[in-house]
């Protein structure tokens, strides 16, 4: 495996891995209808943009044999105003093919994505993990981020969801 900055060309390939880990991971969660629905194409296209805006959120990518993309994170300054944008950033996505759960491709993308975060002078990271979804959760927590107490409810395809805030430091 390797990892990389994402390129405009990749935009396919993360939508493939978008929609195939949404199908994955959620498939308790979500009504199946819904994420039967989830389209690659529209997918790639919302990729294809973010990644060709004129100043993109920073994506990385986990490839494999043939340079295959299995994998990405993206991550930016914190959104919200109740966190300081200043110092810290968020995990925005990180989602890998289900094939390679377990295989240290998450592990990478996540560490990779704190050190370009701390690099770039954050201090703290945070993201959002649905409740219910005991292996992110699992992931995160081994990974040292620990919930931070705050917690938001989310609403797709018609269930209410609740999304806890992880958090954690980051080290140069």
């Amino acid at each position: 495996m390797s990892i990389r900055a994402a390129l405009p060309a990749d935009a396919a390939a993360i939508a493939a891995v978008h929609v195939r880990s949404w199908q994955a991971a959620y498939r308790d969660l979500l009504p199946q209808s819904y994420l039967d629905g989830l389209d690659v194409g529209e997918r790639a296209a919302v990729w294809s943009a973010r990644l060709e805006a004129p100043a993109p959120a920073p994506v990385l990518v986990a490839t494999g044999a043939g340079g295959r993309v299995v994998g990405f994170c993206c991550f930016r300054a914190w959104p919200d105003a109740d966190l300081d944008a200043a110092t810290t950033g968020e995990i925005a996505a990180l989602y890998a093919l289900p094939e390679v759960w377990g295989s240290g491709v998450g592990r990478g993308l996540l560490a990779a994505s704190e050190e370009a975060l701390a690099a770039d002078g954050f201090r703290e990271a945070a993201l959002w993990v649905l409740a219910d979804n005991a292996r992110g959760r699992r992931f995160y927590e081994a990974a040292g981020w620990r919930p931070d107490g705050t917690v938001v409810q989310d609403t797709t395809a018609g269930r209410t969801l609740d999304e806890l805030r992880y958090r954690r430091l980051l080290f140069i």
